[in-house]
């Protein structure tokens, strides 16, 4: 994947273009970035540029062998670790080499896509994958070998906020004394989940969200016209990954957005309404049948959904871009039961919600607990 195939962060493509032409690459990376902004892809292409001694037109030294590699993700000194867990096929002690051929077809069709499209690939909806002690054995195994082709040797360790203690642990001795021209990036969407002691010791390269025409032109040059972009563009909020779903109407947002519906509405009956109260249990059963991370996407598409309201409530409506498609439910509608005097509350239960399903709390109680907080909060008074 080459530099000029990814969207925007020009900023970021000449620093790093640069300190790689001056030898200046620093041996252990941080890349953070929210989901959709395109740091997986930027990484890789980063990779290339180091492995294939590329210039800053990429392409023009002639080294066609080594990019058609790093194209394939086949290159032997271009290595990758990601989150994985127990499948049909892998039945204990999951890594990434297990699931090689899944990541590549993964990366080629989803270079943007986010960890609840890889769990989708790998079909463990109902589990979450973590980067093990295993896996960071591997990591210290592999880089401590002489590179296959004589220059760098690259580690590409995606979603690095899902390593645990033992793993961080392991390769923090790595990340100090790494072996000669060795080049470890680490990705994440949540620094604050990474171990103070592996911050310190990486360089951090912050990524914002994508302008919202950079958006548009990624979308322009999939056949969309520039009005079908610019709609798109808006609703995705600098997430690709998230524009490309709605345009092929596979977001998961449509569905959670039936689901929230239902859900407030249902909440909104029950005060006052014992009846209804089975209502919300039934809700929350039915919610609790789905996968974790589907729990936890919704939650946060919840959380989302409270803050756009909260600022058309307070007339901050150009600093909104979610729009439901349902015809019956409008946001403009149902900004004035989220204030000030609820918003706290309703933002600290579904944090906690999220928390609990993350430690494989269940589902039932957790979306039942909730909805009955859903009900008073939403009767409160400024």
């Amino acid at each position: 994947m080459l530099f000029n195939e990814v969207l925007g962060h020009s900023h970021l493509k000449n620093h790093l273009t640069q300190s790689a032409d001056k030898g200046r690459i620093p041996h252990a990376q941080l890349f953070v970035g929210p989901e959709g902004s395109g740091v997986l892809p930027l990484a890789i292409a980063y990779a290339q540029y180091v492995l294939c001694g590329n210039s800053s037109s990429e392409n023009d030294n002639g080294n066609a062998s080594c990019n058609l590699k790093c194209n394939n993700l086949t290159h032997p000194d271009l290595h990758f670790v990601f989150p994985v867990t127990t499948t049909d096929k892998v039945k204990s002690h999951p890594l990434s080499s297990n699931f090689l051929e899944q990541w590549r077809l993964f990366v080629k069709d989803q270079p943007y896509g986010n960890l609840f499209d890889w769990y989708k690939v790998l079909e463990v909806d109902n589990k979450q994958g973590i980067i093990g002690v295993d896996e960071a054995q591997e990591v210290v195994k592999t880089l401590s070998l002489k590179s296959y082709e004589g220059g760098y040797k690259v580690m590409i360790i995606w979603m690095a906020e899902r390593m645990n203690i033992a793993s961080s642990n392991k390769l923090l001795k790595l990340i100090e004394e790494p072996p000669e021209k060795t080049l470890l990036i680490l990705i994440t969407e949540d620094e604050t989940q990474i171990m103070q002691t592996i911050l310190s010791r990486c360089q951090i390269l912050r990524f914002p969200p994508l302008p919202e025409a950079e958006v548009v032109q990624g979308l322009m040059d999939r056949g969309l016209s520039e009005n079908e972009a610019l709609k798109i563009a808006n609703s995705a909020n600098g997430n690709f990954n998230k524009a490309i779903d709605l345009t092929n109407r596979d977001s998961e947002d449509l569905v959670f957005e039936k689901w929230f519906v239902s859900w407030v509405r249902t909440a909104f009956r029950a005060k006052g309404n014992k009846t209804v109260i089975s209502d919300l249990i039934t809700w929350g059963e039915e919610l609790s049948k789905t996968g974790r991370e589907t729990q936890k996407k919704f939650l946060l598409f919840c959380l989302d959904v409270f803050r756009q309201a909260l600022l058309i409530n307070y007339k901050a409506e150009k600093l909104t871009y979610m729009e439901f498609s349902s015809e019956n439910f409008q946001l403009e509608k149902f900004a004035p039961f989220v204030h000030g005097g609820n918003i706290m509350e309703i933002t600290k239960e579904l944090e906690e919600a999220i928390y609990h399903i993350e430690r494989n709390g269940n589902g039932k109680i957790i979306f039942t607990d909730l909805s009955i907080k859903l009900t008073r909060f939403l009767h409160m008074k400024e």
